[in-house]
């Protein structure tokens, strides 16, 4: 078993309860699934960028991501219906836990001048989004073999009713937010 779901069973739940006064167990949040998005516009001319994409997110997070396409054709962006415009990819169960303790305890405290997580980035209803500007971040990648510098979108859907219920789960899980 990997070691954040150990944690998540054996320290969040007991912690979760305890704070927030949850009657059944089945109330306490968890962490649902990890999205990992990318967009990469400059794809839609040039094959090789989409493929290179995949690459390093398969790399990242060790499963194989889906290649998105364009809903609508746009004059203005050149951009045609069905032609590839970004790469992702959903995370859940032990790859989720596995991505997440990487990022949390590897990949964040590589950030240049990091100072922590912005803690106002959830949407109302227990989700957190994270941008990154940089894929080098993560070890997996070498830096020699990258041809672009892409930023991704990681998304964390949580099953939290609030906010602050989310924010206490991922910061329980190890989410180095900013104070």
């Amino acid at each position: 078993m990997n070691r954040l779901k150990e944690q998540y069973i054996n320290d969040v739940i007991p912690a979760l309860q305890k704070k927030f006064e949850y009657k059944n167990v089945m109330e306490i949040p968890k962490l649902e699934k990890v999205v990992v998005n990318v967009g990469c516009g400059d794809g839609r001319d040039n094959p090789k960028i989409i493929e290179a994409t995949v690459g390093d997110i398969e790399k990242i997070t060790g499963q194989h991501p889906v290649v998105c396409n364009a809903k609508k054709s746009v004059a203005n962006f050149k951009l045609r219906e069905g032609q590839p415009v970004g790469v992702k990819v959903t995370l859940r169960g032990e790859r989720m836990y596995e991505f997440v303790d990487r990022l949390f305890s590897i990949a964040l405290p590589r950030v240049r001048d990091f100072r922590g997580i912005n803690g106002n980035s959830f949407d109302g209803h227990g989700n957190y989004a994270l941008g990154l500007r940089e894929q080098l971040i993560f070890p997996e990648i070498e830096y020699d073999k990258v041809d672009a510098v892409r930023g991704m979108d990681i998304s964390f859907v949580t099953t939290a009713k609030t906010d602050e219920e989310a924010k206490e789960l991922l910061s329980l899980l190890g989410a180095p937010f900013a104070n």
